[in-house]
């Protein structure tokens, strides 16, 4: 089982301790690319398709580095919505 589909079936667990890093490494297997927009945009960051233009947005976590179930499921509803997983 390659690393990606390893992090795909750990997503799909929504595990409470599934990181930003993990969420990071994943989206560029899937082609996305990490984007902050200007001084202001605070935690606020974006994940760019640069091949479908389809960009997924949220909130990077503060205190530690785990991402909200809600968070999940969004990006879980996102991918399987373009049939990424």
């Amino acid at each position: 089982m390659s690393q990606e589909e390893k992090l795909v079936k750990r997503l799909l667990l929504k595990p409470t301790d599934f990181t930003y890093e993990e969420l990071k490494k994943l989206l560029r297997k899937f082609g996305y690319s990490e984007s902050q927009s200007g001084k202001t945009s605070g935690s606020r960051v974006a994940f760019i398709n640069l091949v479908s233009g389809h960009i997924i947005r949220l909130h990077k976590p503060h205190l530690n580095n785990e991402l909200k179930q809600y968070q999940l499921e969004q990006i879980i509803e996102e991918l399987k919505a373009r049939r990424l997983i």
